[in-house]
């Protein structure tokens, strides 16, 4: 049963919320000190908070001091401070202060249970992505949990472990060489070299030789014999980048190279053998480059033994607050920062803005905002994207509409991790395989029925 730590020196409103709260363990606290002490012992992932504490309850200023040491002992507590029906100047300061949201008196309980049951949710599924985090296996820096990047790891866990060559495809910004360092980092030669090249970045008649390495004289200002990057990453992974802007007449020896596994320098005549792996990733269509002749088919088929699409950040649902919050926590740390959360608007904002740089530009937006910010509360305007806040459909807040979704996702994501067995699926879920299929029934999940 989850806890929720009550904290407030009316004894009336602690018997309301006691009896509010019957679906939770209730812990009460009357002051500064024993709501520490509480959070300690019990470590309850809610708070409510009233700001009027002794020994000031006239005003909010042990309260907020309550609230500050709270966050800054747990910092992933959700606390809803609750104050005085005309103390709203106090109410907004707490949620900048970190507070996750607030409730004025007198208190309601059938609204006040909604809040605590919103904050519940929230803080169980960051739990489950923090979790998952730590002990998801294969592809650790590959940041999200929905099903469209699940699929993607999945499909590079099995390739990693071998030597065949691997196509990233996605647009720009999507994390193709995140994707190409997990495949490195969890195959036979992550103790050998990992070596990055960007085919786009370096001029055409600088490529070759970038790659291939030069015998000194080769040409002017060849004083001394150079290694290629090829060499550099004898026995680990080779990873082009924009394989697509390759020059067609480079295609032929790198082809040469792909087939044969030897090199020549640009200026030699002896053939050096190199074992590596290499890995290609693109953001053009190259099957339409191989139509218009502007890409070698057949270097086309012998780098894309095994394609992979990473998906843009707009099609990967609630992991883009996933990315968020990790990046805010980097960002927070590198520039010594304040800001430790999201407000309501900025997760609607970023839920609802398309993502045209994907990644990197939401890494971009997330640095100014970070530095923007006036208090630990990152706004939608600190993003940039406060046009973006009030543009997405708004979160459905029945509880049984809430507990269906829930259900079928966590349904569907079982099935996917046990390989469409149903033993196992029940099992990671934690129920009985004639309720499981009676919950595939009651929710027409006819996708898992079938296996899809």
């Amino acid at each position: 049963m989850d806890t929720i730590l009550v904290v407030d020196d009316d004894l009336g409103i602690q018997k309301q919320l006691k009896w509010s709260f019957t679906s939770y363990q209730v812990v009460f606290a009357d002051d500064r000190a024993s709501a520490i002490a509480q959070l300690r012992r019990h470590e309850p992932k809610v708070v409510t908070l009233d700001l009027g504490l002794p020994p000031d309850p006239a005003n909010a200023s042990e309260g907020l001091k309550t609230l500050q040491e709270i966050l800054a002992l747990a910092p992933q507590t959700k606390v809803i401070v609750v104050t005085g029906n005309n103390d709203r100047v106090n109410a907004l300061k707490a949620i900048e202060l970190g507070a996750y949201d607030f409730y004025q008196k007198p208190i309601d309980s059938d609204t006040i249970k909604l809040l605590v049951q919103r904050a519940f949710n929230l803080a169980n599924l960051e739990q489950e992505n923090r979790i998952l985090a730590r002990t998801k296996p294969g592809m650790g820096s590959v940041i999200g949990n929905s099903e469209a990047i699940l699929a993607v790891t999945r499909r590079a866990e099995k390739i990693a472990g071998t030597d065949i060559s691997t196509l990233l495809l996605g647009e720009s910004g999507t994390g193709k060489e995140v994707f190409a360092r997990s495949i490195h980092e969890h195959s036979p030669r992550k103790d050998r070299p990992f070596v990055a090249i960007n085919c786009a970045s370096i001029p055409e008649n600088l490529l070759e030789s970038e790659l291939f390495g030069y015998e000194k004289g080769a040409f002017t200002g060849a004083n001394k014999t150079t290694i290629g990057k090829i060499e550099t990453a004898q026995g680990g992974t080779l990873f082009l980048d924009e394989i697509g802007d390759m020059p067609i007449g480079l295609q032929a020896k790198m082809l040469r190279f792909l087939q044969e596994r030897v090199i020549e320098r640009v200026g030699g005549r002896t053939e050096i053998p190199v074992d590596i792996r290499v890995i290609c990733a693109t953001h053009r269509d190259l099957q339409s480059m191989v139509a218009e002749e502007t890409f070698r088919e057949d270097l086309y088929y012998r780098i894309g033994e095994i394609p992979i699409n990473i998906p843009p950040l707009r099609d990967r649902d609630e992991d883009i607050i996933l990315i968020a919050r990790n990046y805010l926590n980097q960002y927070r740390e590198d520039f010594k920062a304040k800001a430790k959360s999201f407000s309501d608007g900025a997760i609607q904002a970023m839920l609802a803005y398309p993502w045209p740089g994907n990644i990197r530009e939401l890494q971009n937006k997330l640095k100014s905002a970070v530095i923007m910010a006036e208090g630990s509360v990152v706004q939608a305007e600190d993003l940039g994207l406060e046009s973006y806040e009030n543009t997405r459909a708004p979160e459905s807040l029945n509880l049984r509409e809430v507990r269906e979704q829930a259900e079928s996702r966590a349904i569907r994501r079982a099935f996917q991790t046990a390989e469409k067995n149903m033993s196992k699926t029940a099992e990671l879920l934690g129920v009985t395989r004639p309720t499981l299929y009676s919950l595939i029934d009651k929710y027409q999940l006819e996708d898992v029925k079938t296996g899809a």
